[in-house]
């Protein structure tokens, strides 16, 4: 196989079959603090693709920060073909405060491509994609829910690319969904640079979810299995065969109340199912019920027990599977329970 060539990011050199981690300046602090963007950098002395990995661009986001300190501590990682880029905390200023947003309250996954005379997050966005989108071929980026709301663990990509769905596939999350690209996402401006770029989101935010973690560290192995940059055997077919959807909706609250949920993370519903019911703390006979649209997993859940009319309480991914009409074997339910996700029947028709 041919041999690496040295690789040129931000200035430094790093030499095929060596490991650096790079501090790169983005911001002083009141205080004159320096605030660098911390990059780890392994490059094989064997040619092979460029992969990133990125966490907490969101700052409140941990679960994908646990998952990169676990691969970078992953021994064979000296053997591998090809490089692989990990920014456990991308945003690190939010990190810090354990917030969503940076000071300004901008959302960082809203600032890409940036520029380098824009607003903070607009500067960041910009070091990311000026000085490390050129040399990738491949991105994975690692999100949990946001503050009170928990994910299934989940993939969004563009399910059109052959290429994006072949890496989903391997990954071996339970649920892949189409996503649309959103102007100044992360993944949005990968797609600029032809970066088939996947999005793993799974749990809550400001939490460690230790199944969610498993889950996403197995993940970003099987795909660097599935590029060839670990030497050995072969990447797994993953036990969870995923259900692919192509369209979800958030269930709103169509009252004020308590809510009373009937469903969990996972669960597969039919069309009319019920859903929750809003019910009046002070008056026992006066509630209200919310069925499924759609036959559809779901994939999202608030963790508020109090809703205000028309916040967002359940996320449905509508069901679109090769999945269909089999059953799990012992192995795959283990994986699944192991995961806290409760299977209902599977439901007899699909779109």
């Amino acid at each position: 196989m041919e041999r690496a060539q040295p690789l040129e990011l931000f200035g430094h050199t790093i030499l095929p079959g060596t490991r650096q981690h790079l501090n790169i300046p983005v911001v002083r602090l009141y205080t004159d603090t320096p605030i660098d963007l911390r990059i780890e950098v392994i490059h094989g002395r064997k040619k092979g693709p460029c992969l990133l990995v990125t966490a907490a661009i969101h700052g409140d986001e941990l679960n994908g920060v646990e998952i990169c300190r676990q691969i970078l501590g992953y021994k064979n990682l000296a053997k591998i073909h090809g490089t692989l880029i990990v920014i456990p905390v991308v945003n690190q200023l939010g990190f810090i405060q354990q917030i969503r947003y940076l000071p300004d309250r901008r959302d960082l996954n809203r600032c890409f491509p940036g520029s380098s005379k824009g607003s903070l997050g607009g500067r960041l966005a910009n070091l990311i994609t000026t000085g490390i989108f050129p040399h990738v071929d491949y991105a994975l980026d690692l999100h949990t829910g946001a503050i009170h709301r928990t994910n299934l663990p989940q993939l969004r990509t563009d399910l059109t690319n052959e290429q994006c769905l072949g890496l989903a596939r391997a990954f071996g999350a339970p649920v892949i969904l189409h996503s649309s690209l959103r102007d100044g996402s992360f993944r949005h401006a990968a797609n600029e640079y032809n970066i088939p770029a996947l999005v793993y989101e799974a749990g809550e935010a400001l939490r460690l979810e230790q199944a969610s973690i498993k889950l996403g560290f197995k993940g970003v192995m099987r795909v660097m299995r599935h590029l060839n940059m670990l030497p050995g055997k072969p990447a797994k077919t993953p036990a969870i065969q995923p259900w692919e959807c192509n369209q979800s909706q958030w269930l709103r609250s169509s009252r004020d109340g308590l809510v009373l949920l009937h469903i969990k993370q996972g669960h597969l519903v039919k069309e009319g199912d019920t859903m929750m019911t809003i019910v009046n703390p002070f008056d026992a006979s006066d509630s209200e019920s919310i069925t499924a649209p759609f036959d559809g997993v779901v994939i999202g859940l608030s963790q508020l027990p109090l809703a205000n009319e028309g916040d967002a309480l359940v996320h449905l991914a509508k069901v679109s599977s090769t999945l269909a009409d089999t059953e799990y074997d012992q192995e795959v339910v283990e994986e699944v329970l192991d995961l806290g996700v409760a299977q209902l029947p599977v439901p007899e028709n699909h779109d």
